[in-house]
């Protein structure tokens, strides 16, 4: 069912009338109400009677026009989608978008016009503004000053963000790149971290009512990266523009568009419960491929030396070794971190990745994407900022055999940036190439528009586990926290199934490990990339359970499915994922207690999870057959240990 309405309603005297225009999702349960009240253009999102999203602004002001006053509706337009998609490398592979896009034009009052377009599906909300050209075929492009744009949220709504940092911070001056902490039920009121509002994706939580996340989809090199302001009584959170210094203060931190024209979209996924949220594909949606694949990319795992050996491992010797390492465990992909240029030599590069061929292993390469926006010194530089210096960097990859770049260190989310990107992907298409971002800005849609693009870090990430004792006790709340948010609306290199105990070469000195094995195991599977790093070491071959290696060498990377089952984020999470005719269920727990679960088993076999004695304390991890007792009932009960995982099969 759905209804589309357009009604003007007289008001109070002395105030204008004002037209409004509701659109419903096809099962009728979510719906749209959009109006002109006293010249403003706004919308409320409603899901089974409860007003999820308040009244909230629309509009912008442009070079030529503004957009935010003396608006009124003229008409509007709906029309049925119903489009099927298939894709390689996110949580599902095919799609069916069912929806109501609703095109609602507005004109000023100097009679300039404007479109809002809504795609409404039964738990997605998305909608963008499209700019026509306006008397005499004119203007024909346009820069867009500031975004109206508004989300007003109830007053009891707790938020789990990620605050935005300023440019030209954070190490050798590289940020913002999107890897600072969330913060779990905060209140709405409180100040961003850093005075700056907060990156996308924003999850909500308004009680008994339900969920909220909030991002966009669709960025390419047509418009900038945008982030929530702080929140505003009485206004809510707005789209903010990047800061004009990002990027080493180079290019506009406004975006310009071509006209006709549109910009990217605004996404609001609702649900009453935590489900929608996690299964959402909205961004996926409402986008299309921009180019053709060059060649059938695969999907695959890759062994990395530098989470552990950092530095100095970047040497001929020891990428023998993780490629023997790949080898033996199935691998299909090793990368080579910063600096093989000068530490191995770029002139034995092609004999090392004919070797890693010969093993049946492709090489990754890391590269900085520098240019002239930051201080990042590690080289290879000036390989991937021009289109001249990317021609023929790939041509040569291509001839040794490279399959996979990881770009790192970028600039911020002003349009230029995100061209580069752009550049980045197409011409590394042109070449067979994969593309992995670190340093990075979120995926907007990415996956689908760009057919060669894999994953983004854009996430505080597995090399602070490294870095300090802190941030390894925070990985399990961080990992219970992104399938919910994060990952939820892009696929996230966050770099490492991790089997150390300790974050040493030698695997006995400095901080350890906080989570068991049983956890990091079902990294695997919570954490969504279709080229997933398990950042097993050389030395796991000898000190790990040999059930737990042969585990790790099935571990798939691309899902048919996904289905949420259950959790709450930044205290555990359970997922089930289809890969072919195979299910699984996985799961995490950050919390300090023991977490029992029931499980709906029907159809699994086995289970991997964490022993503890009678104390609690960790013994190792078991892969076992699910009792007959419960394959009967179709129940399993289990107890997921204190920064504990499992896996059922």
């Amino acid at each position: 069912m759905k209804r589309i309405i357009l009604t003007v309603a007289l008001m109070m005297p002395l105030m204008l009338s004002a037209r409004e225009a509701t659109v419903t999702s096809p099962n009728g349960k979510l719906l749209v109400e959009i109006n002109d009240q006293n010249g403003c253009a706004s919308y409320a999102v409603t899901l089974d009677g409860q007003q999820m999203v308040l009244p909230s602004a629309l509009g912008l002001k442009t070079d030529f026009a503004d957009f935010t006053q003396g608006l009124k509706i003229l008409n509007t337009k709906a029309t049925p989608v119903d489009r099927s998609y298939e894709m390689r490398q996110v949580k599902q592979s095919k799609m069916h978008y069912v929806a109501t896009q609703l095109d609602v034009d507005l004109e000023n009052a100097k009679h300039q016009k404007f479109t809002v377009q809504f795609s409404v599906s039964d738990n997605d909300v998305a909608f963008r503004y499209s700019i026509p050209r306006q008397k005499n075929d004119n203007p024909k492009c346009a820069l867009i000053l500031e975004e109206a744009t508004a989300f007003s949220l109830p007053e009891q709504t707790t938020t789990f963000i990620c605050p935005q940092i300023g440019p030209f911070t954070g190490w050798e001056r590289t940020k913002p790149s999107y890897e600072e902490e969330y913060k779990a039920d905060a209140a709405m009121n409180v100040k961003s971290q850093y005075g700056r509002g907060y990156t996308f994706p924003c999850l909500f939580h308004e009680g008994d009512k339900g969920w909220v996340l909030i991002s966009e989809t669709g960025v390419s090199s047509q418009y900038c990266g945008s982030h929530l302001s702080d929140y505003e009584a009485g206004k809510g959170y707005t789209i903010a523009f990047p800061d004009a210094k990002e990027n080493n203060g180079n290019g506009s931190a406004q975006p310009g568009i071509m006209l006709p024209g549109t910009t990217p979209w605004r996404t609001i996924t609702v649900g009453k419960t935590l489900k929608p949220i996690v299964e959402t594909t909205i961004p996926y949606d409402v986008v299309e491929p921009l180019y053709e694949p060059s060649e059938d990319y695969k999907a695959g795992r890759y062994t990395w030396s530098w989470l552990i050996w950092q530095d100095n491992s970047v040497c001929w010797d020891d990428q023998i070794a993780f490629i023997d390492l790949a080898a033996e465990m199935g691998y299909e992909y090793c990368l080579v971190d910063g600096c093989w240029d000068t530490q191995i030599g770029r002139d034995r590069m092609p004999a090392l990745s004919k070797y890693a061929q010969e093993k049946g292993v492709a090489l990754m390469l890391w590269y900085n994407s520098n240019g002239h926006w930051n201080d990042a010194p590690q080289t290879p530089r000036g390989c991937m900022d021009t289109n001249i210096a990317r021609d023929k960097e790939m041509r040569w990859l291509k001839e040794i055999g490279v399959k996979g770049i990881k770009v790192d260190f970028f600039g911020g989310d002003k349009q230029e940036t995100m061209k580069l990107y752009e550049d980045i992907l197409y011409d590394a298409n042109r070449y067979g190439i994969q593309v992995i971002f670190h340093g990075c800005t979120l995926p907007r849609g990415w996956e689908r528009m760009y057919p060669n693009y894999v994953s983004s870090e854009a996430v505080l990430a597995s090399e602070n586990v490294y870095f300090s004792d802190y941030h390894a006790a925070q990985e399990s709340f961080q990992l219970t926290m992104h399938p919910f948010c994060r990952n939820a609306v892009g696929t996230m290199d966050w770099g490492g199934v991790i089997m150390n105990k300790y974050m040493s070469r030698d695997n006995k000195s400095r901080h350890q490990r906080q989570t068991t094995d049983g956890f990091e195991i079902a990294t695997g599977f919570i954490n969504q990339a279709a080229i997933q790093c398990v950042a097993v070491q050389p030395n796991n071959l000898e000190d790990l359970p040999q059930h737990e290696l042969d585990f790790l060498k099935q571990l798939p990377t691309t899902w048919d499915e996904t289905r949420f089952i259950d959790g709450y984020p930044g205290k555990y999470v359970v997922l089930a994922r289809r890969h072919g005719n195979d299910w699984y269920i996985a799961g995490l727990n950050a919390q300090k207690e023991p977490l029992k679960l029931t499980l709906d088993i029907a159809g699994y076999q086995m289970l991997l999870n964490d022993q503890a004695d009678k104390k609690g304390h960790i013994t190792g991890t078991s892969i076992t057959r699910i009792a007959n007792k419960a394959l009967k009932k179709g129940k399993l009960n289990i107890t997921v240990q204190p920064n504990g995982g499992f896996v059922v099969f």
